[in-house]
């Protein structure tokens, strides 16, 4: 298989996806209306609700939705070879991503820039709404401590990396006050500078890792990221959106849409070919990454790229308190998400284009390996090229660096820049990651003031700054934790399970939206794609608990597992309930914009 075939055809696909369904889905099922004051004005207050130009808005929302999964799950899929996770990226980001990042997006936007417990409590009940707030929190948790997990394993004892990626933060520090103070509104200005000082930072990196004094400095081990990574996601959430968060996250879009771009060129030059096979023998189980068969753990590896909860909580958090106008949400609902699609194509690529033996050295632990009967091929010469140890590195980070800089160093005049170029790629996933775990952490924090709120009213104050810092410590210690004490195989299977379990309820309740709004005819859109995902997600999770968990005594973690499952089941049931309710009732009204929408007599 020539992997410039399928990144064509890729591309065509969602080209012609975004043309054709994401238009359909915002005429003729969602009917946007730009005449409608959004969240970000009605409620603009300079903190949290902020109108924002929509590309700008484009980069923050894709910064933060395409974190590790669109990079990491593909590339720990490609155990099963590439081609089940080919079709569940095209597939599953067309009929499900895609929509469900957009339809949760415009269900926050209506209503006034809410979580999805807050849409869960209005579209279908009290009840639901308080079991979708401690599930979404228990899988907020969940999912940025698998998404940080990832960094640590890629930095550690790696003083160029650390340095790249910590001098991101000063710069979109910097950025922001450019952008709104120094020269308000500057754009093309603060991108220049940005982009210019990332470069810079990047060819910083092997002088700063050959200078001892500094090497030591910039030289982390994994429990000391472990504890640095939370005190950045709490400083994210605390700080102003428009001081860190946007200017940060624009700044990744340059480098992330970049690196893509230059992938796709690089591939295109190149011509690689796949050397791991369309399937391999571990599509049954027994891999050394995946604890399972192809069947269902290829769905909870690839979250991100195809379809993730992880979305929903940045689509009702914080996008639509910044989108400008209705019309804005297809761009960058739908679009977005298309673009994180392209992202795991790409990452399933580097990974696939590694001879087999390479790319199980880097991923599984060395007993593990050993099992295998492997032999690295190339990877002693690739490792001594880039001037790091590759081996056991589990995680999909390395893997994907790897790939991504042996595809950049086979164009001939480029072949001196390895170490460049894999360092590059390296700074490159953990900004990605970053960006989501800023993101997220911040998203935690409100929906935990929302929750304190209703026990003490103070802490719904936007503006109350002891209500600020007490929620985003206490959100910062509990997915820390995890990070502190976990690793890669325990986490992230129960991240992918809980991820989509997400996705599943956002669906679910957009499904529920859908037929309030009278649009039962359109339901199919919504409920297809999420009746579908519940057998898949508690067949992965208990085939987890029994075949992963119970037999290394994890119990914290089987716990988690089934309280997520219960929980989740719970709102299933109720939504169930509730669309049996809402389909017998046939008197519609008008509301307050004019829009005609069923008589719920629980309204």
């Amino acid at each position: 298989m020539n992997a410039l075939t399928l990144v064509f055809a890729t591309l065509c696909i969602f080209a012609l996806a975004y043309r054709y369904y994401g238009i359909f889905l915002a005429k003729k099922v969602l009917c946007l209306d730009p005449g409608r004051t959004p969240p970000s004005i009605a409620f603009a207050d300079g903190h949290d609700y902020h109108k924002t130009n929509r590309f700008i808005l484009f980069g923050h929302h894709f910064a933060a939705i395409a974190a590790a999964g669109p990079l990491l799950g593909p590339v720990l899929a490609a155990q099963f070879g590439w081609l089940p996770g080919t079709l569940w990226i095209v597939i599953g980001c067309v009929l499900g991503g895609a929509v469900h990042d957009m339809v949760v997006l415009f269900a926050s936007v209506r209503h006034k820039g809410k979580s999805l417990s807050y849409i869960a409590e209005n579209e279908i009940g009290r009840r639901a709404g308080i079991v979708a707030s401690f599930a979404i929190l228990f899988i907020l948790i969940l999912t940025l401590a698998g998404l940080s997990i990832a960094v640590v394993n890629a930095l550690f004892n790696s003083p160029w990396g650390t340095f790249t990626v910590l001098a991101t933060m000063p710069i979109a520090l910097f950025m922001g006050v450019y952008l709104y103070i120094l020269r308000k509104g500057d754009v093309l200005g603060a991108s220049v500078i940005g982009v210019g000082l990332l470069f810079l930072a990047l060819l910083a990196g092997p002088h700063i890792a050959a200078d001892p004094t500094w090497a030591r400095l910039f030289t982390l081990s994994r429990n000391q990221l472990a504890i640095a990574i939370p005190l950045y996601g709490f400083a994210a959430s605390a700080l102003p959106v428009w001081l860190l968060l946007c200017p940060r996250d624009y700044l990744s879009t340059y480098l992330k849409l970049g690196v893509i771009a230059m992938l796709v060129g690089g591939i295109a030059f190149v011509h690689p070919r796949f050397e791991m096979a369309a399937l391999t023998p571990f599509v049954k189980g027994g891999g050394p990454i995946i604890p399972g068969a192809v069947f269902p753990f290829i769905f909870i590896t690839i979250a991100c790229g195809a379809l993730s909860g992880f979305h929903a909580i940045i689509g009702t958090g914080t996008t639509p308190k910044m989108i400008a106008s209705e019309k804005d949400i297809l761009f960058v609902g739908y679009g977005a998400m298309l673009v994180e699609g392209v992202v795991a194509i790409m990452a399933l690529i580097a990974a696939c284009v590694l001879v087999p033996s390479d790319y199980f050295a880097i991923n599984a632990l060395p007993k593990a390996y050993a099992a295998l009967h492997m032999t690295p091929v190339h990877l002693p010469e690739l490792g001594q090229a880039v001037g790091e140890q590759l081996q056991g590195r589990p995680g999909g980070a390395v893997s994907l660096a790897v790939g991504m800089s042996y595809i950049f160093a086979s164009i001939p005049f480029m072949k001196t820049l390895a170490a460049y170029w894999y360092h590059f790629a390296i700074m490159f996933e953990a900004v990605f990651i970053l960006t989501a775990v800023d993101t997220g952490t911040r998203v935690g924090r409100y929906m935990l003031q929302e929750m304190l709120g209703k026990i003490w009213p103070r802490f719904e104050e936007k503006k109350w700054m002891p209500g600020i810092l007490i929620t985003s410590v206490l959100f910062t210690g509990a997915w820390g934790y995890l990070v502190y004490t976990g690793d890669i195989s325990t986490i992230w299977p129960l991240f992918g399970m809980a991820n989509q379990l997400l996705a599943t309820c956002a669906l679910i309740v957009g499904t529920t939206m859908l037929i309030r709004r009278g649009k039962a005819r359109y339901a199919w859109t919504t409920g297809v794609p999420g009746i579908v995902m519940i057998p898949i997600l508690l067949t992965a999770g208990l085939q987890n608990i029994i075949n992963n968990y119970l037999p290394k005594g994890l119990w914290l973690l089987v716990g988690f597992s089934i309280v997520l499952m219960a929980l989740m089941g719970i709102v299933f049931v109720e939504a169930f309930l509730k669309w049996s309710q809402l389909l017998r009732i046939k008197e519609k009204i008008a509301d307050r914009h004019g829009e005609w929408v069923l008589l719920d007599a629980d309204d």
